[in-house]
């Protein structure tokens, strides 16, 4: 399941570190979105 959220997150939410957001900087629906990615990547990751 998380294997098809991630590519759906690539797909569809922006990808910050390509415009080289600074976390310090961001706004907090920016690091909503990022906390989200990086979730769903972690367990997509560990899940077999």
């Amino acid at each position: 399941m998380y294997k098809i959220l991630a590519k759906l997150n690539k797909i569809i939410l922006p990808s910050f570190t390509k415009q080289q957001l600074d976390p310090a900087k961001a706004k907090k629906w920016q690091l909503a979105i990022l906390g989200w990615r990086y979730y769903v990547t972690t367990r997509a990751l560990s899940s077999k």
